[in-house]
Formats: structure tokens, C-alpha cells, sequence
């Protein structure tokens, strides 16, 4: 079994620090490894160190700057740091090169939920489920978004009435 199989395998358990063992040694001998920087990126997304993991992403994307992989994860590690509009920007490079990625179209749903554009969230969200009936995110954030668009049109209802 290779390094990155056995890093996936622990992450797989929870191992994360054994994981991250795995990825420094792949590193050392490649530090180029544009799979094990991702990965040890996701790894310490997993455990909140979330600058740390950015940095792997932006190491990932100067190697490759198209890379899918890199970009969705980096969008969803700036969403968590709350720097939303950053997120949207990764998520339309993602959706420029992959059209029907619904993780970067459900994720951008959220950052744009999270800045107050609820309908066009939820366009978003509706296109991911169009893509996958099943995606459990989009399903949740649609409901969600109804429910943030019906509390919207409660207030202004009355406070065209006041």
C-alpha cells in the first residue's frame, strides 16, 4: 500500500495525525505532490486548522491552477473563515470548467445565502438538485432559503402595513 492510500485509510478512521504523517513523508519526497497537497489540506480542514490548509490549497493551485479539487476545497475553507465573496469566486472558477459541479453550485448557494442574496441562493441550490435529486446539502439549504425568503416577505409585508 502506497503513502497516500495509507493516508486516506486513516483519515478514513478518523487517524488525522497519523494521516498528516503520511502527507509530510509523500511532501518530502515530492513536494509537489499535487494530490497530497489537496488531501493534507482536507486533513487539516478536518481539524480546524484552516489557514494552514488554505496555504496547501493556494501551494496546490500555483502548480496547477485549474485544478477542480483545489478550488472547490479553498472555497469552502474561505466560506468557514466567513470571506464569502472570495468563496463565490472560487466556486464560478470551479463551475467554469465543470458546469455541473453540484458541490460548487450548492456552495455558492450558501456564501451567497450567508450575504443576503436568498433568491439567488436558491437558483443555486435548485440547480445542484437538478443535477442530483439526492444532494443532501442543496435539499437542506433549499428548505432553508423558503424559509429565510418567507420571513423576508413577513417583514416587508408588514412594514409596508406600519
Amino acid at each position: 500500500m502506497d503513502l497516500l492510500e495509507e493516508a486516506y485509510n486513516f483519515c478514513e478512521i478518523g487517524e488525522y495525525e497519523k494521516a498528516l504523517k503520511c502527507y509530510d513523508k509523500v511532501l518530502q519526497k515530492d513536494p509537489n505532490n499535487i494530490k497530497a497537497l489537496i488531501d493534507k489540506g482536507v486533513t487539516l480542514q478536518n481539524l480546524g486548522q484552516l489557514k494552514e490548509s488554505l496555504s496547501l490549497y493556494d501551494r496546490a493551485l500555483e502548480l496547477a491552477p485549474k485544478n477542480i479539487d483545489a478550488m472547490l476545497n479553498k472555497g469552502s475553507v474561505l466560506h468557514t473563515l466567513k470571506r464569502f465573496t472570495e468563496a463565490i469566486r472560487c466556486y464560478d472558477e470551479v463551475l467554469k470548467h465543470d458546469k455541473k459541479s453540484t458541490m460548487a453550485l450548492a456552495y455558492k448557494g450558501l456564501s451567497l445565502a450567508e450575504l443576503g442574496e436568498v433568491e439567488e441562493a436558491l437558483e443555486y441550490f435548485k440547480g445542484a438538485l437538478e443535477l442530483d435529486k439526492y444532494y443532501d446539502l442543496a435539499n437542506i439549504s433549499i428548505e432553508k432559503a423558503k424559509e429565510i425568503l418567507k420571513s423576508y416577505k413577513k417583514l416587508s409585508t408588514q412594514a409596508s402595513l406600519d
